[in-house]
């Protein structure tokens, strides 16, 4: 096992101890942020500039963490090979560079929101382990007769390397067995949601339009859409979620979850749409909520004069700040705890999250919620809001095409044309679609019980043979027409027509 290639095996070896009991310890700490491979892909989310998130979003949707994830491991794999071949004739700077990566992940890990000085341990185990496994692994010693450096003997070095990585492997094991026991998935089942005192109104019949292919009126919670800063999934017990209301407010307040599902309950179908959402994408979903007033909460800690934002925290940190106006003019604001009839998924914030109708999710829609600041927006930003978006972002009216999909090859004759189109809190009173550039021609619309959910239309074409461009505009209640020029997510949506080309055989 004598050259370059066994070098760099052993770094990666070394790697894999280091990462290992760093999993192990933190698993033992008591959670994964303090995992360093976590930490620093967090870290990297945070420092990621935004035209390229958008661009992660836009191309790998919700597997954009799988694919840093991916990326960060090997980065670590790569430069564990390097170690491991410098290590041979540099002895010392080998282990320093693996010294300087449990830094860096102890830097990250204790830079996070809330994190404690104990963040740091799991890094720096894990690296005295890394480095420990990669001193024994290459120990470079000058040959008797050539004076070249040379490997240990190789039967003790196998014996070595098989030993390094049972621990490698046992450690990152155990500590992903150990953190799966503060998996909160069996205490959510155990929740059981209280009825609705305000009940939603009934889906309308027909609300459903009726083509194949037609995008569900109630989306499914697995089919959700997800795109938030979480690398990992929060997972916060029931029984240790306290939300707390302070900041601007005469009375501050305190609540349990137990507290909370006690208070009354409202149930309303309310539409929610990322800002990241591109014209015609699919980062938008309707669902039935449960949760308390908002309002009501807010009233009973009492708004002192001069506060206009409510920033709200999440249990891994993340911020989001909501103008007050928006929560107190009388649209159902909720604390939610329920999602289609069963508690909230942990990917959508279990056990409580913040539904704003009529905003776009990153001043809104805070998951896994756990603070309410009322403040000013002069005082305190939130994370997107200091990264260059508005602070104000009511949700713009937009239009999609889902049948047919883009490129598709219908046949001629009558090709129904349908699609879902949304203005939450205005609601949609007009959809129009043209061919080619020709004449706008009213769509059929939907029915819907409310103006927070969007609104599905169809139109009925007659097509010819040939390559046909169709597009979309929607009216919104407030007699406003969606602009034909596009704009992009930032900084507070995009907007634009949006439009699709077919083929007609």
């Amino acid at each position: 096992m004598d050259g370059k290639p066994a070098d760099g095996v052993a770094g990666v070896i070394a790697g894999g101890v280091a990462l290992g009991v760093a999993e192990l310890s933190a698993a033992a700490a008591g959670g994964q942020q303090a995992s360093p491979l976590i930490a620093v892909g967090a870290a990297g989310i945070t420092l990621t500039p935004e035209w390229l998130k958008d661009f992660a979003i836009r191309h790998f949707g919700t597997n954009d963490k799988l694919v840093l994830l991916i990326s960060l491991g090997t980065g670590v794999a790569a430069t564990a090979v390097i170690l491991g071949i410098i290590r041979r004739r540099h002895p010392v700077i080998g282990l320093a560079g693996l010294g300087a990566l449990a830094v860096l992940g102890a830097v990250a890990a204790v830079t996070r929101p809330a994190a404690g000085w104990a963040a740091v341990i799991p890094s720096i185990v894990g690296g005295l382990a890394g480095m420990a496994a990669l001193a024994l692994l290459v120990r470079p010693h000058d040959h008797p007769r050539t004076g070249q450096a040379v490997g240990a003997d190789r039967r003790n070095l196998l014996l070595t390397g098989a030993g390094a990585v049972a621990v490698a492997g046992a450690s990152g094991l155990g500590g992903r067995l150990l953190l799966e026991r503060g998996n909160v998935a069996a205490a959510r089942r155990s929740v059981r949601l209280p009825r609705a005192t305000s009940a939603a109104r009934a889906v309308p019949a027909g609300a459903q339009i009726r083509v194949p292919g037609m995008t569900p009126f109630v989306t499914p919670n697995p089919g959700f859409y997800r795109v938030d800063t979480a690398l990992t999934l929060p997972q916060v017990a029931p029984r240790d979620w306290t939300l707390r209301i302070h900041g601007l407010v005469d009375r501050p307040v305190e609540l349990s979850f137990d507290d909370l599902l006690k208070r009354p309950m409202l149930e309303r179908d309310i539409t929610l749409s990322c800002v990241s959402n591109q014209v015609g994408g699919r980062y938008a979903g309707n669902a039935r909520w449960l949760g308390a007033s908002l309002a009501g909460l807010l009233r009973e800690a009492g708004i002192r004069s001069g506060a206009d934002q409510i920033l709200s925290r999440s249990a891994d940190g993340f911020t989001v700040s909501t103008p007050i106006e928006t929560i107190m003019d009388g649209r159902d604001a909720l604390l939610a705890v329920g999602m289609n009839g069963e508690p909230l998924p942990v990917a959508h914030g279990f056990p409580a999250r913040m539904v704003v109708p009529g905003l776009y999710g990153y001043v809104s829609a805070t998951k896994w919620v756990v603070d309410l600041k009322v403040t000013r927006f002069a005082t305190d930003k939130a994370y997107w809001t200091e990264r260059g978006y508005a602070d104000h972002a009511p949700v713009k009216t937009l239009s999609r095409i889902d049948v047919p999909r883009a490129f598709a090859q219908v046949k001629a004759g009558r090709v129904p044309v349908a699609g879902t189109a949304w203005a939450q809190h205005r609601g949609i009173d007009a959809v129009e679609v043209r061919v080619d550039g020709g004449p706008w021609r009213r769509a059929e619309l939907a029915p819907v019980s409310g103006l927070d959910t969007w609104r599905q239309w169809v139109l009925e074409w007659d097509a010819t043979p040939g390559s046909h461009r169709l597009e979309v505009r929607a009216t919104d209640g407030t007699g406003a027409i969606q602009p034909s020029t596009r704009v992009p997510p930032i900084p507070d949506g995009a907007t634009g027509w949006h439009s699709i080309v077919v083929t007609v055989t």
